[in-house]
């Protein structure tokens, strides 16, 4: 039995004082469910911040990135140790936003991911198709580049390590969301691929994350599926009631 995961993706917003506030809430939701893994991937600024306020709680910190390189002379960028030294349990890597505004690339997230993995850190993965991508029929082409791409030289040992998320671009933000007879036909898709390539038993370990529009009014329905172990949630997760539901969504599986 897997156990669900849901992290938030709080993105480029909130002040301390307003982390602070909000994660005092997920604290308690999170403390409540001691069946489901309970995360909050914050801007860097705001690490500190919701660490104090998980001090007492189950719920953990993630980075939203990182560099490969564990130093040097590489302005603005944020290696593994500096995350572990705010806290850090977990780090997102490859988010379609980061793709498609910095120039990252299967490659990039592949190196950022062995880091992680390499210095302690739990790597969620990011892959998922553009609308463009869906309506020409080649979402499992691309979905399956951007697994062996993020995987690549990761061993099966290795693998129950790693967290997978799937976020339909088209759905990250627009209100839209994949029906979850979607979501659920490419997590397969996922977990297929993975069993191909690393065994069934490694796989059938992997979390695999729905991504995209999650709120408490979808959750229930997408956490129902057989190969959706929770969500990588975006807007709802900047509202500690919000995020309490989809927590309390989480379990219903667990």
């Amino acid at each position: 039995m897997r156990t669900p995961f849901v992290a938030g993706n709080w993105k480029m917003y909130l002040t301390s004082k307003e982390a602070s506030e909000i994660a005092a809430g997920i604290a308690d939701a999170a403390n409540r469910a001691t069946d489901v893994d309970v995360a909050i991937c914050p801007s860097f600024t705001l690490l500190s911040a919701v660490r104090e306020a998980f001090s007492n709680s189950r719920a953990k910190v993630g980075g939203q990135n990182l560099f490969w390189e564990a130093k040097g002379a590489f302005t603005g960028e944020i290696s593994a140790e500096m995350l572990l030294d705010a806290g850090c349990t977990y780090v997102i890597v490859g988010h379609s936003e980061r793709r498609q505004y910095f120039g990252e690339t299967d490659a990039s997230v592949n190196r950022r991911a062995h880091a992680a993995l390499a210095a302690g850190l739990i790597p969620i993965i990011c892959v998922g198709e553009t609308l463009d991508e869906r309506e020409e029929g080649t979402t499992a082409e691309v979905i399956a580049r951007q697994v062996q791409g993020g995987l690549d030289k990761f061993t099966a040992e290795q693998l129950p390590q790693i967290v997978v998320a799937y976020e339909p671009v088209w759905a990250i933000g627009t209100g839209k969301t994949a029906t979850p007879a979607m979501a659920q036909e490419v997590h397969k898709q996922i977990r297929d691929l993975m069993v191909k390539l690393y065994g069934k038993e490694a796989a059938e370990q992997v979390r695999i994350l729905y991504g995209g529009s999650v709120k408490p009014d979808n959750a229930v329905v997408l956490f129902r599926e057989k190969d959706i172990d929770g969500g990588l949630v975006g807007g709802a997760s900047l509202k500690a009631g919000d995020f309490a539901e989809i927590i309390k969504a989480a379990r219903q599986e667990a």
